[in-house]
């Protein structure tokens, strides 16, 4: 593995209900079909934002604003084609969902779907992901 971690991009895809609840939407990686939030490597031409805003449009379909700051952060070991493993640093951006596309780019190897805020943090692996959706709210104010 290496020292300094990769950085990548994540979206944190919310709705709030009409009782003012937040709901998350989760998607499936593409290995092992464990639930976890859009996310990839920084694209050229594009801002942090909104390389996380694409990340969520290619991996769910989702489009909606982004937020212009990173709400927190969160390291994980990704996992190369080779076997090896990548440290990396993914900054979160909130993303206030406004729709879902009926067909993405990924749309055939992902499955989305909606977790009450709770249940989305019990959902994910990676403890520091979990932390930052548990004090979404806060994190939203």
């Amino acid at each position: 593995m290496s020292e300094a971690p990769s950085l990548q991009y994540a979206a944190l895809p919310y709705r709030r209900r009409a009782d003012a609840a937040i709901e998350v939407m989760l998607i499936t990686s593409r290995d092992t079909g464990r639930w976890v939030i859009p996310k990839g490597w920084p694209m050229d031409g594009l801002s942090a934002p909104h390389s996380a805003a694409r990340e969520a449009h290619e991996e769910a379909g989702l489009v909606g604003q982004v937020s212009a700051h990173a709400i927190g952060r969160y390291h994980y070991d990704k996992r190369r084609d080779d076997g090896s493993l990548v440290r990396c640093v993914v900054e979160v951006f909130a993303l206030a969902v406004e729709r879902q596309r009926r067909t993405w780019p990924e749309h055939k190897e992902r499955r989305t779907q909606w977790f009450a805020q709770a249940d989305a943090a019990a959902a994910v692996d990676e403890p520091e992901l979990a932390a930052l959706i548990g004090d979404m709210a806060k994190r939203l104010e």
